[in-house]
């Protein structure tokens, strides 16, 4: 039998359900996970996962006793593989050992076991229960209705209510006048809310790509709002009818404020729920031991917690790295499992829905296209990983040739017509922000001298754009003479590289400490970003005895103008390694957009609420 017909049958056998799990190895839960939602695991990989634990019998059709709930148990480590395993139905009620140690159940807290098993001939086939990926596919459709049911009530209240406040209360007719009166006042809401809808839903604005994603999700949205209204005004311009401005003025913004915030409501419940392994691809990783532990960190540091990585195939020979040995990556063990050529039958005993392709044998040009069809109905998604690193989705496309897919990597660009856009950005922002500074200047005129004598502000020399320096401007946050003190405090310095951080910094005033962790010394940044000197979102502005320092990578930072916050700030800040600031930093100057702008600085509002990072 060739490789072709292997593959095949087996993508044929998975469809019918009839796959038969072998011996495996367990995944890795989230450490901080109590539970799994059910719907997470499909119920043949749960009865092998139990099986694993407890020694009862299995049958080849994924059924399993109801009594057994170990699997709902998330373990720190995964453990060892199972000594002996036949897939089929056992009649030994001893319980198997593993490694040496006797499997014990564990319960699920939040589902007591049946007082007997289920009989064996009133057992589901695994046909009728499902496969991994009609598990991920089932919570997929539960989570978009959630979604469609949230945009349906917030669309509806948008366009209808700005409506009923104004023609409410109702004048006193008879009952045939009144309902053609409600006909007439509310048809134009109803058609706007199908509009929108109809848009939302052409826009793909719940589609599972996008599910946590955050940023392209909220494009989405604006998108389909901006199609729907943009066409439903030029409809009416062109038949010159009327009753159109409520809804531009009105339900316009409401509405798209209310669709964003109930998007960030649920991506959080989300984010949340993934800690507890619900939610999340189950993710297996394919290829050569380095780039399985670069993609493993790069999940790592994903915020979307999407996938859930429950093991490795490898496929080249590293030191200290075997079969039996888990693979380590940031403290944490992943079971190394199977081989390249048994990758989908891997995946289906690990109730993998995810398979991540980061590097293959050389010798087999066809390894990928011949997996996706061993994948077929029994794997939700085949990611081909990369490590073009720090290159965001806005700067890659897809270019298909005839049998080679070409990935095409815009050249950065540092001027044009998005830098006039960011510099408009910039003008308005900053306007705004005076407006808090003089808030806040008249008690802090006060306070900060009563504090420490001296000026209310101060001025520092900073590198900006192409190296040009500039007089930044912030609230004093220390004691006059300051910074001739560094010198002898650097011995207790717990800053990144070249920059001097002190977290219990004694030159700090007992104002400039509270002023500092609110952030709120940088408002008068607002001042540099009006003048040009600096943008609203950006790279850190650096000293100039810091910029001595960079190398011709580092460097790069200077090509666009630092920023009051950006990523840094949102990250960590103060609590950044020096490698990590860099990186962000990079990232931000070659990726930067107008709508990652916006998000960053929602999300510094946030921040500075919690300050982790700022001392």
């Amino acid at each position: 039998m060739t490789a072709l017909e292997r593959g095949t049958g087996h993508r044929l056998d998975a469809r019918r359900g009839h796959l038969d799990a072998g011996p495996w190895a367990r995944d890795r839960w989230p450490e901080s996970a109590d539970s799994v939602d059910e719907d997470t695991i499909p119920r043949g990989a749960r009865s092998s996962d139990a099986t694993a634990e407890t020694g009862e019998p299995v049958s080849r059709f994924g059924g399993r006793p109801s009594h057994l709930t170990a699997v709902h148990r998330l373990t720190a480590e995964p453990a060892a593989p199972v000594r002996s395993h036949t897939g089929a139905a056992s009649s030994s009620g001893d319980a198997q050992t593993v490694d040496g140690r006797t499997a014990q159940q564990s319960t699920h807290p939040r589902r007591q076991p049946p007082s007997a098993p289920e009989p064996a001939d009133r057992r589901a086939p695994a046909a009728d229960r499902g496969t991994a990926l009609d598990i991920r596919r089932r919570w997929e459709r539960r989570y978009r209705r959630r979604l469609r049911w949230t945009d349906v009530l917030v669309v509806l209240v948008a366009t209808i209510a700005p409506r009923a406040v104004l023609f409410f209360p109702i004048p006193a007719r008879a009952p045939v006048e009144t309902a053609q009166l409600l006909t007439g006042a509310f048809a134009l809401p109803l058609l706007v809310a199908i509009c929108w809808l109809v848009t939302l839903t052409l826009f793909r604005s719940r589609e599972a790509a996008v599910f946590g994603s955050g940023r392209s999700e909220y494009t989405r949205v604006l998108g389909a709002t901006g199609l729907a209204f943009g066409a439903l005004a030029a409809t009416f311009v062109v038949v010159q009818a009327d009753g159109l401005r409520l809804q531009l003025l009105v339900s316009l913004p409401l509405g798209l404020l209310l669709l964003l915030v109930g998007r960030w409501g649920w991506r959080r419940w989300l984010l949340h729920e993934r800690l507890f392994g619900h939610y999340v691809s189950r993710t297996l990783v394919v290829g050569d031991a380095r780039d399985v532990e670069y993609v493993i960190e790069a999940l790592h540091r994903d915020g979307q917690r999407a996938h859930l990585v429950v093991g490795a195939v490898l496929t080249g020979d590293r030191p200290g790295i075997s079969r039996q040995t888990p693979l380590v990556v940031d403290g944490r063990p992943y079971p190394v499992v199977g081989c390249p050529r048994t990758a989908a039958r891997t995946a289906a005993e690990l109730a993998a829905d995810t398979i991540i392709v980061v590097s293959h044998d050389d010798a087999d040009p066809y390894y990928v296209k011949r997996l996706s069809w061993e994948l077929e109905g029994t794997a939700a998604e085949l990611i081909l990983g990369s490590r073009l690193a720090d290159v965001a989705g806005p700067r890659i496309s897809l270019r298909p040739v005839d049998g080679l897919p070409l990935i095409q990597v815009r050249i950065p660009t540092f001027d044009g017509g998005q830098f006039v856009l960011k510099r408009a950005l910039d003008i308005v922002v900053a306007l705004v922000g005076l407006v808090a500074v003089a808030l806040v200047m008249i008690p802090l005129a006060i306070l900060i001298p009563l504090d420490s004598p001296g000026p209310l502000f101060y001025r520092q020399e900073r590198i900006g754009r192409d190296g040009k320096s500039f007089r930044m401007v912030k609230f004093r946050t220390m004691r006059v003479g300051a910074h001739a003190e560094a010198a002898a405090l650097a011995h207790a310095n717990d800053g990144a590289g070249p920059l001097f951080k002190m977290r219990e910094d004694p030159r700090v005033t007992r104002v400039g400490r509270v002023l500092r962790r609110l952030s709120l010394d940088e408002l008068p940044q607002f001042w540099n970003v009006l003048r040009g000197d600096m943008s609203a979102v950006g790279p850190r502005p650096p000293l100039p005895e810091e910029v001595l320092t960079y190398s011709g990578v580092v460097s790069r930072r200077l090509y666009i103008k630092p920023g009051i916050t950006g990523l840094w700030q949102i990250s960590g800040r103060s609590d950044l390694s020096w490698d990590e600031s860099v990186r962000l930093d990079l990232r931000y100057v070659e990726n930067w957009s107008l709508l990652s702008d916006l998000i960053i600085m929602w999300r510094t509002v946030r921040v500075m609420f919690f300050a982790r990072g700022a001392y």
